[in-house]
Formats: structure tokens, sequence, C-alpha cells
């Protein structure tokens, strides 16, 4: 049975900021609906080996990203990605690496998710940049698909989702999500991914990893709705690498070295997750 998710989001929008409890029952029947029916990708697979990574440079071609101080976030996540791949090459060689762009091109947000589907992959890693008002704030954060429980953590998905509104028949394509309503990002964040578990233990060991491992400042692990992360059918996290609009930051992640170290933390924690996934796995 295949649910009309922008209807549902219009039950929602009656609901959203009334407490009486006759307006409370169709918002539960709509939980009900989203539990019974879930979008494409949701369905879990049980797997005992991590044999292929699918890497999402964020952004790219006419979509930028976050820009400050003549950084560009698309260049940013480019070069970490290609970083990241060649360190998971170098510490896991059986492990096959796809990226969903390896060079200045946009890909939509559905297709990159879809890459990692059609691979039937065993993980999925977008990777980010932040971007605030203030220039003051700094470090990185690490996203499992789940609830928004803070303002700043919707703030960021929708930031990183606005990027469907330059893609064709985005309404069509998203089940009738539009990142311009606060109601669509209400209902988007009940969406709980699969593997949501694992996701969150993923983006622990690659927080650990930067905190720890290469002594960069972290804002911790954090869960919010992320289209790019909506559809994975696998473990996925979203890592945003730090705050381009902090100069800090914006300097590290522009330089080789702080490439380097980033991409050395996160196939450190990849490494980590898979030994501890598989040792796991191999006693069921």
């Amino acid at each position: 049975m295949k649910v009309d998710y922008s209807m549902l989001i219009a039950k929602l929008n009656k609901v959203v900021n009334i407490p009486n409890w006759e307006k409370v029952v169709p918002f539960l029947a709509i939980l009900i609906l989203i539990a019974a029916n879930p979008p494409a990708g949701t369905k879990k697979i049980y797997k005992k080996e991590i044999n292929l990574i699918v890497i999402d440079a964020g952004h790219g071609g006419h979509d930028p990203g976050c820009m400050n101080g003549g950084v560009k976030e698309k260049e940013v996540t480019l070069a970490l990605a290609l970083a990241l791949g060649s360190k998971i090459k170098e510490q896991m060689p059986d492990v096959k690496i796809i990226y969903t762009r390896s060079s200045d091109k946009f890909v939509e947000l559905w297709e990159r998710s879809a890459i990692a589907n059609k691979n039937n992959a065993d993980l999925f890693i977008s990777l980010h940049c932040n971007s605030t008002k203030n220039p003051t704030v700094h470090g990185t954060e690490t996203f499992a698909m789940g609830l928004h429980k803070a303002e700043d953590n919707l703030e960021v998905a929708k930031r990183e989702n606005s990027v469907l509104l330059i893609e064709e028949n985005y309404l069509q394509r998203y089940d009738g999500f539009d990142p311009n309503t606060p109601e669509s990002h209400i209902y988007f964040s009940l969406f709980q991914n699969a593997y949501m578990d694992q996701s969150i233990r993923l983006a622990a060991k690659v927080e650990n990893q930067i905190s720890k491992g290469i002594n960069r400042a972290s804002r911790g692990v954090k869960q919010a709705g992320f289209v790019v992360l909506w559809k994975s059918g696998m473990p996925s996290i979203l890592v945003e690498s730090g705050f381009i609009s902090n100069k800090d930051d914006r300097e590290y992640l522009s330089s080789e070295k702080g490439v380097d170290e980033m991409a050395t933390a996160m196939s450190t924690a990849i490494y980590e997750y898979k030994k501890s996934f598989e040792a796991t796995a191999a006693e069921r």
C-alpha cells in the first residue's frame, strides 16, 4: 500500500500546536500509518560483514553549499571524501569504495541514497560543513536520522534539506516534503531509520576519534531529519566536519593537514566500527 505522505503532512498541519485530545488522535493515526508503511529504503536487511561503503561529498556543481572567506563547502567535502576513501583503502584493502561524486558536479539528494541502495552498500557516509551567524561557534557534529531534539539540530537539517529546492519536481519526488514549511520538518523528523542504533554507534566512534584522536572540538552525536539519510537502506551518518563560518575551522578544513587528519579520524572510526560489528555478527 502506497501512502500519500503529502496528505499526511496536511493532516499533521491541522494538529500541530493544538493540545486538545480530539486533535491528537488523528496525529497518532498518522504515526501508525508511517510505521505500517515506511518509506522505501527502511526495510532492514541483516548483514554480517562490511564490504562496501558509499562516501557522499555534499553539494557540488551549481550548489556550492556554505561559503565564507573564499572557502566553499562543496570543495571541502570533495577533498574530504576522496581523502577518506583513500584512507579506508589503506586500512581496509578489501572494502570497496563508491563515491556519489568524485568531481565538481551536482547530484540530487534522492540520487545519493539511491546510489548506496542500488549498490547494496553496507555504510553510507555523507560529508558536509556547518555554518552559523555566530563566528565563534566551532567543532564537528555527526548526525543520524531521527527526531529533532533541539532547535539547532532542526536548523542544520533545514539548511541541508533546502538543497532540494533547486531540483525539478521536488514535491513529487520527496512525497510532498517542502523544506520551506516547519510542518514538513516536524513530520519528517518522525521517521526512524531502521538502522538508527547502528548509525548512532558509528557516529559516536567518529566523534570520539575526532575529539580524542586528533584533538579537535566535538559538539557530539545528534539526530535530525535529513533527506539524504531518509531512504538509505543501511547504517548512515552525516558528518558536519566543522564551521566554515569560524575562522579556525575554515582554515583547518581548507588545509592539507586538516583534510588528512579528518580523513584519518573518520577512517579509524569506521575501522573500529567494522571490527565491532563483524565480531558481534559472528557470535549470532
